[in-house]
Order: C-alpha cells, then structure tokens, then sequence
C-alpha cells in the first residue's frame, strides 16, 4: 500500500484538515500517517507517531518506516523545536527514497530576486535587506511612508509601518488584533529601537502601497492554486480579505474577515473588472511555471495580490503553505475537493513515479 505522511510541527495542527485527508486516504490504496520530524529516530530511520486506521476512522499511535510520500505542513517559529526540526526536514528533502507533495518556497528576499527576473517584475513592490538603520531613515525621507518586513516572516508577523513626519516618526504594527502605535521624536530613537530588531532577525524594506478600501481597511485577493489529478495547475478559488480599520493587516488570523469575489467585483465598473480579471490571470498562468522552473516543484501557492487605489496591481506574498479559509468562507462547496486534492496529486506522483528535483531544497524550509 502507498504510504502518505503528514507532517506538522504540533500533534495538534490543522486537525480538521488532516483528519478529513486521513478519512478519505483508504479509497485511494493510501495508508496515511501523521508525524513530527523531532519524532524521527535518527538510528533505527523509525517514526513514532500515528497511522489511521481506515477500519475504526481513527487515529492509532505507532511507530512507522518514513512515509514514502510526504506533505508538509511545518510552519516553523523562533522557538527550538522549530530550530530543532528544520535541519531534519533538510535532510529528509534531500533523500531519493522519499517524494515531497511540494517543496516549497525560499525566503521572502530570493522569492523576490527570482521573480524580479521574469515578466513578473512590474507586479512586485521594490524590496530590499535592510543591512544598516540608515537605509531606512534614507528610504522615509525619500517616501515618507515605508513597510518592513521580516525576510522569514509568515501570516504577517513583526510587520511595521513607518511614517515620517516633519519631526517625528510615526511606527504602527498589529499584535494579537490589536493596533499599536508609537511616536519616536527624532531618528536617535528610532535606531535605538529598530537596531536590536533587525539585529536579531533580517528584514526587508518596501515602499508603502495604499491598498485599503474607502474606509481605511486594508484588503488584498487571496488566491489559491493546486495541482490536480493530472499534476495541472487549476484555480481552486479566490476571495477578498479585509482588515480592521486603520490596521495594515488583511490576515485572518490578525482578525480579518472575508468576502466572496464575485460580490465584490461587482461593484466595480466593467473595464477596471475586465482589466483585474486580466492581469489576475496573467499572474496566475505564469507564477507557478516560472517558480518551479528556478526552485523546485510545488502542490500549491497562495498568492496575496493587492489592488491599490490608482489601480496598480501588486503580489504581495506568495506561500506554498497556504490556508483553505478564505476559499471555504466564500465556497463552501469546495470543501470536498479541499480535502481530496492532498491524496489525488500524490496519487498522480506515485502512478507517474516522478522523482523531484532535490537541489536547492536546503532554500525552500520556510514558505
């Protein structure tokens, strides 16, 4: 029987998600597992963790050869089981006897790089490392408005946005769904504060983009991509995330909410709908071909696009570990094909045999 592993940093991530996968894998000729990398004995090559049992609908501890086919789902944190996991899923990626749904993605700074060489470049807002504070004082007095963002960084975590007034600096981010502003008197203290930050994580500096609606929510698109049955990129779905007012956030997880597409592309008039739907298009057809022709192959991309108020479109993030909730709240009825797209692209890999291409994988840990 093929054997398909889950693997995910805590027993109890997306449980709904990986308990619908599992309940559906028996149909396939697909016995699934369910691991920890930490729970890799790194001697007998064993996993202790937990295989479903098709009979009873339920999970049953065990201890397991590696799945020969894995789906990752790891999103890894500061902490050090974190930093305890990431050297094994590199060595995992880099075996031959072992096949991974996706690869994903390298950090936010190569993903850029990578597609700032392709007919993708208008799309991306000019991003750079920030290796020294002066660079962002040069940046706010140019702008005036400026965003930074850790390089690593996912579901817009340590995101700030910084404002240069006539003598002070304004600094907003959003923790725990909460707006948090601070004003800093002059650049003095605003080194203080910003160098032990991007001393103790790398970050990047981007312009400011003024995408919120007409009642200063910020909103972007949040597309999903899959492969299929067949190893095609389709479209699963898209809807529109929407912030609390005043925020920079649209995540949910930063408390946004969601609206359908199609409500919302209705509202706009009929050339600016038929010039979006466009130049969505166009970046959808071409970003999976030009990001598994420079890194590695994937199963799935969510891409965050933004819309901002002089219509230029922008791709925000692209994650290749993408949530479901956006397409779920505004399609409901996708769920099934939700739940099975996992076991159908791995069922593809396993009746074509493909083996992925294994270098770079070390780049591709975090998205």
């Amino acid at each position: 029987m093929k054997t398909f592993g889950i693997m995910t940093l805590t027993i109890e991530s997306e449980t709904t998600y990986i308990n619908e996968i599992a309940a559906r894998s028996q149909q396939y000729g697909i016995e699934c597992f369910h691991f920890l990398p930490s729970a890799i004995n790194p001697h007998t090559k064993l996993v202790l963790g937990r295989r479903f049992d098709a009979n009873e609908q339920c999970w049953m501890d065990d201890e397991f050869p590696i799945p020969s086919l894995i789906y990752d789902r790891c999103f890894y944190g500061d902490d050090e089981h974190s930093k305890q996991c990431i050297p094994i899923v590199s060595w995992l990626k880099s075996r031959e006897d072992i096949v991974f749904l996706g690869f994903g993605l390298p950090n936010k700074l190569e993903l850029y790089e990578t597609l700032s060489n392709s007919s993708l470049n208008p799309y991306l807002p000019r991003s750079q490392a920030i290796k020294d504070c002066t660079e962002v004082i040069v940046a706010l007095n140019q702008q005036k408005k400026v965003i930074i963002k850790p390089i690593n960084g996912s579901q817009g975590y340590g995101i700030y946005y910084l404002k240069k007034n006539d003598k002070t600096i304004h600094v907003k981010t959003e923790k725990n769904k909460k707006i948090i502003s601070r004003i800093f008197p002059n650049e003095s203290k605003l080194f203080q504060w910003l160098q032990p930050l991007i001393t103790y994580r790398p970050y990047l500096l981007q312009p400011y983009l003024e995408l919120s609606t007409t009642s200063s929510q910020p909103f972007d698109i949040r597309i999903l991509l899959q492969k299929d049955e067949q190893g095609l990129w389709v479209e699963r779905g898209k809807g529109i995330r929407i912030g609390n007012t005043g925020g920079l956030l649209s995540n949910l997880s930063a408390g946004g909410s969601v609206i359908d597409f199609t409500s919302w592309a209705a509202n706009l008039s009929l050339p600016k709908k038929e010039y979006i739907s466009n130049e969505l298009n166009f970046i959808t057809t071409n970003l999976p071909q030009i990001l598994e022709q420079e890194i590695l192959p994937l199963f799935e991309i969510g891409i965050d696009i933004g819309v901002a108020k002089n219509g230029a479109i922008w791709i925000l993030d692209v994650n290749s570990k993408p949530g479901r909730k956006v397409v779920l709240k505004t399609q409901p009825d996708l769920q099934e094909t939700l739940f099975l797209a996992p076991l159908l692209y791995g069922n593809y890999l396993y009746q074509a045999e493909i083996k992925e291409r294994k270098s770079y994988y070390e780049k591709t840990l975090y998205h």
